[in-house]
């Protein structure tokens, strides 16, 4: 009897297990749980130098945090790093020499160097101060690193520091002299010997001191402006830097109210946009001359161009205006420098401050004179300023420089060589080259791209003179890709639209097997069947075709939900696992409850190419708008949805057009959800909102279209607008201000959901669940058949 009553008990205890870790109906309680619920997917992958080991962070034990894992080509089973082992691994980024046996790294503010053959690890410095950015010299016989403001070198085979540049803070200390002094001075040396004498043998000791001195570097006075984008040319005859003083602008105040001191305390955050931007210039520091030589950049072509927007803001006539003067350059910015690998050629990149022009150009050292190779304009902005990818690199020949641009219309690869001009475009089409990396032999390119379709990333190869690319990777989804020192392996992440991501390993050629290394999922997360959005595109009406994820119910209820993804310039119709991998749980449970839901790839959204990605200029809530309301469109005339009971949500940038459907087209959405919400760009920062709107100083048309604050009397729906109070990002003043404005014009269909302790993007699963109770909520009160 008892040993019957004990088998019962094990029975019972398996069974409420296994119901605990079946997901049998989704709540917005369950899906807004720590994400550790769903399982922790690998991530920070990186290769060890010798090329036999991969590293990546992971979590199967449900940890507190995660821990670093490791896998050989041998044995593919993941095994814990034990703490211990992790400090003597070196760095998970640094750099190789040109035969891939030697690798430079920084640690924990210190620099090292690593012996791939042996695993001998060489400690370079061992300081207070940070040192970083290790690099090559040119012969490879030393290691140059910066330290504080300057840079320093480590000859390998001796041990022996060399400081390259002494950059100092404040001005040059000159003595001051009277011309009193200077009478005095001359008088006492004219009639007394002793004097006279002293005088000359000091002036004697000071110069056979500085003879027998070793050569310093020049002292820079900085003045009050800092130092950076310290580069030394492969054959240390030039050093090359940029020279910022910032502007000094006016940042915001956030306040934290509720904090373990009991005190409200403030949290300063960015300034607003429009605010002074920091200037700059560049400088070539010939070492043999020991002078520092101003680089101009006024004859950049284009620099002084008027730009089209101000035409929308004529300058009123006056007899001095009608003066001719020449146009003043625009300012300007050193991004990056490239020496090639002798020495001879050195790129830099130039990027305009209004973000609308970048220059690639030649620069001579000798008589510091720039000769451009590529020019990129575009009256919207130029993609890379905050927005896409720049790549630059040398080829074998070290005179060929490839680099990524814009200017058909998709990012795509070009070598150009810059002792004639040629240009070259790699690879072309209607697609995006979204990553570049170069072979160590210099003979392959390996490219990330979307060419079978928008929603997929693959990885191919090809040879740099250009010719058809190899596919490499084969599942249907997105890949991103780790590859092996060696060249010989390719380690990646990969994710489809249901799936999370898991590490896989395969072999660095084409038609090769990968082989799945994680398993990460829970068996409660695999118990539900999740959707596969289906990939839809809908018809904008200036015929444009918008991708958009649809989630179709099996009883629908004749409602439908809209999501606007947030990040301004961001993916998320795609076949991929989603960064909105919360939002993706919600709309299946919206579908489990009838709803249609409708996620779309809006313009601006990431991609698409350049036209897609400057749609909403000088006008945000306009073509991004009106995509979504085709989408509603779309969602009445093909999925029988009543025009009457159609939602909207979103964070962020979701959110600002939650507000502008909301306010501006009010009677095409019952209800909307506008979380952490942009109202006022004004407000917003400077380098994303100055690309899009200009500054509101000089464009205050495109800040008045594109602002809810201007179109809040519009509002008729139900309005919910959730937002943490200690955001950093988008501040919670300008839910606070909207809030002012909604209390004077009289509406009273809207509430506000504030949070306390939530930074832009929510941590709390209390917060989460809170959220996402009252969206639901919101929808359930005013999207249901009446």
């Amino acid at each position: 009897m008892y040993r019957l009553t004990c088998l019962t008990l094990l029975l019972w205890s398996a069974l409420c297990t296994h119901a605990q870790s079946v997901l049998d109906k989704l709540t917005v309680e369950k899906i807004m749980r720590d994400p550790k619920w769903i399982g922790v997917s690998p991530s920070n992958v990186s290769w060890s130098p010798d090329s036999k080991t991969v590293y990546f962070n992971w979590n199967p034990e449900n940890a507190i945090a995660d821990s670093l894992y490791s896998v050989t080509l041998q044995n593919p089973k993941p095994v814990m790093v034990p703490a211990k082992a992790q400090m003597t691994l070196p760095s998970r980024s640094g750099i190789f020499n040109k035969a891939y046996s030697l690798y430079a790294y920084e640690k924990n503010g210190d620099v090292f160097l690593y012996t791939v053959a042996t695993g001998k690890v060489a400690q370079i410095t061992n300081t207070v101060q940070r040192e970083s950015s290790p690099s090559f010299s040119g012969d490879e016989k030393k290691i140059v690193f910066n330290a504080g403001t300057n840079l320093f070198s480590w000859t390998i085979a001796t041990g022996e520091f060399a400081q390259l540049t002494d950059f100092k803070e404040g001005k040059k200390s000159v003595p001051s002299y009277t011309d009193q002094d200077k009478w005095l001075h001359q008088d006492q040396l004219a009639y007394f010997d002793v004097l006279r004498e002293r005088d000359r043998k000091q002036q004697l000791t000071q110069k056979n001191q500085k003879a027998t001195q070793p050569k310093r570097p020049k002292k820079i006075y900085l003045e009050d402006k800092s130092a950076d984008l310290l580069m030394v040319s492969p054959d240390e005859k030039f050093i090359t830097y940029r020279v910022s003083k910032t502007s000094g602008p006016k940042g915001t105040i956030v306040p934290s109210y509720v904090t373990v001191s009991g005190f409200t305390e403030e949290i300063f955050s960015r300034p607003k946009v429009g605010a002074p931007v920091s200037s700059s210039e560049f400088y070539l520091y010939d070492i043999a001359r020991d002078t520092a030589l101003l680089v101009k950049m006024d004859e950049l072509p284009g620099i002084a161009d008027t730009l089209e927007y101000t035409k929308d803001y004529p300058v009123k006539k006056t007899s001095d205006t009608d003066k001719k003067t020449k146009a003043t350059p625009r300012p300007v910015a050193v991004g990056n420098v490239l020496w090639s690998p002798e020495g001879k050629y050195c790129v830099v990149t130039i990027n305009s401050v209004d973000f609308k022009d970048r220059w690639i150009a030649l620069l001579d050292p000798a008589t510091q004179k720039l000769t451009t190779l590529s020019h990129q304009h575009d009256e919207a902005w130029i993609s890379g300023n905050g927005f896409g990818n720049l790549g630059m690199g040398w080829l074998a020949d070290n005179k060929q420089l490839w680099y990524t641009s814009e200017e058909t219309g998709f990012l795509h690869l070009y070598t150009v060589d810059v002792a004639t001009g040629t240009k070259k475009a790699i690879t072309q089409g209607a697609f995006e080259v979204q990553q570049v990396w170069l072979s160590a032999d210099k003979k392959l390119f390996y490219i990330l791209t979307n060419e079978i379709h928008p929603g997929e990333k693959q990885l191919y190869r090809l040879p740099t003179t250009g010719g058809k690319p190899e596919r490499l990777t084969t599942l249907t989804g997105s890949h991103e890709v780790f590859l092996s020192p060696d060249e010989k392996n390719i380690a990646f992440r990969y994710s489809y639209s249901n799936k999370p991501w898991e590490l896989f390993i395969m072999e660095n050629k084409p038609g090769a097997k990968p082989r799945q290394i994680t398993q990460s999922l829970t068996s409660e997360f695999k118990s539900y069947a999740w959707r596969e959005p289906e990939l839809v595109t809908v018809k904008a009406r200036d015929t444009k075709d918008i991708y958009a994820r649809l989630y179709k119910p099996k009883n629908p209820n004749g409602a439908a939900v809209i999501f606007v993804h947030g990040a301004g310039y961001l993916q998320n119709a795609h076949k991929w696992w989603s960064s909105y991998f919360r939002e993706y749980m919600f709309h299946n449970l919206l579908a489990d409850m009838g709803y249609t839901v409708l996620d779309m790839d809006y313009r601006a959204s990431a991609g698409y190419g350049r036209d897609w990605r400057t749609g909403i200029y000088r006008h945000m809530g306009g073509k991004d708008l009106t995509d979504n309301l085709d989408g509603a469109k779309f969602l009445v005339d093909q999925h029988q949805i009543d025009p009457k009971r159609i939602g909207i949500y979103g964070g962020s940038y979701g959110g600002f057009i939650t507000l502008m459907a909301m306010f501006t087209t009010p009677d095409t959405f019952a209800a909307g959800a506008a979380l952490r919400p942009v109202t006022d760009w004004a407000h917003y920062n400077h380098p994303y909102t100055g690309s899009i709107l200009n500054i509101p100083q000089s464009d205050s048309i495109a800040y008045a279209k594109s602002s809810p604050l201007y179109h809040a009397q519009g509002l008729k729906g139900a309005l919910l607008i959730c937002h943490g109070m200690v955001d950093v990002n988008v501040h919670f003043q300008d839910a606070v201000r909207l809030s002012q404005r909604l209390i004077e014009l009289g509406k009273d269909n809207w509430e506000l959901a504030v949070y306390p302790m939530e930074d832009h993007g929510f941590v709390e699963a209390s917060s989460w669940t809170d959220e996402y109770k009252r969206i639901l909520k919101l929808f359930e009160e005013n999207l249901k058949a009446k």
